[in-house]
């Protein structure tokens, strides 16, 4: 999880002229885009089209493919570049098992748009190929939702499955510091207006 203005990320794939600061943010997008295409060659991985590819059809509007992770990877060192150092949240074989979890809040009163598997894998706010698998899953929550959550999943914990309780609590604990962070930067002048959430 990372947060910070998805303005900026979605500015610097569409702008029709970049600013000389744009140019060399794109140029630091582009160098981790190689950099994360020579990891999966090492590792024998084929993702059909190159991480640098897309972030090249991303930026002219122009994708070759409607199913393609690479794309994916390319939009989330877009993102990286412009928001914060990354959060984990832990580690998750099946991102089924939120649908689980949502049943479960659910339950108890938890509003639809603040269940795990709503926010975690709503995908980017610019139309992207499939990834064509599970992961790599692209998720976004509005910064300001943050404290709504953390208040949503504190008043149902103690009621809430053992199989529940952990995950429930590491989202109330990262959204509480969330809350705090967006407080702060608004009060600063500027708007982290998105956490971002990124399976892989």
């Amino acid at each position: 999880m990372s947060t910070g203005d998805m303005r900026t990320v979605v500015r610097l794939l569409t702008a029709v002229e970049r600013t000389e600061q744009q140019e060399r943010t794109l140029a630091r997008v582009r160098t981790e885009c190689e950099r994360t295409d020579a990891r999966f060659q090492e590792q024998g991985i084929d993702l059909d089209v190159s991480i640098g590819r897309a972030l090249d059809e991303l930026i002219d509007g122009t994708p070759s493919t409607d199913l393609c992770p690479a794309y994916s990877y390319a939009f989330y060192q877009a993102v990286a570049a412009h928001f914060s150092d990354p959060t984990d949240l832990g580690a998750w074989r099946r991102p089924s098992w939120f649908h689980a979890m949502d049943d479960e809040l659910a339950r108890h009163g938890v509003p639809s748009d603040l269940l795990p598997g709503t926010f975690l894998f709503s995908g980017p706010p610019l139309r992207l190929p499939h990834p064509g698998d599970a992961v790599p899953a692209i998720g976004t929550l509005p910064a300001r939702r943050a404290a709504d959550l953390a208040d949503a999943y504190t008043r149902v914990l103690n009621r809430l499955d053992p199989e529940f309780r952990g995950a429930a609590r590491r989202f109330v604990d990262a959204m509480r510091c969330e809350a705090q962070e967006w407080e702060s930067a608004r009060q600063l002048g500027t708007n982290p207006d998105t956490l971002l959430f990124w399976f892989h």
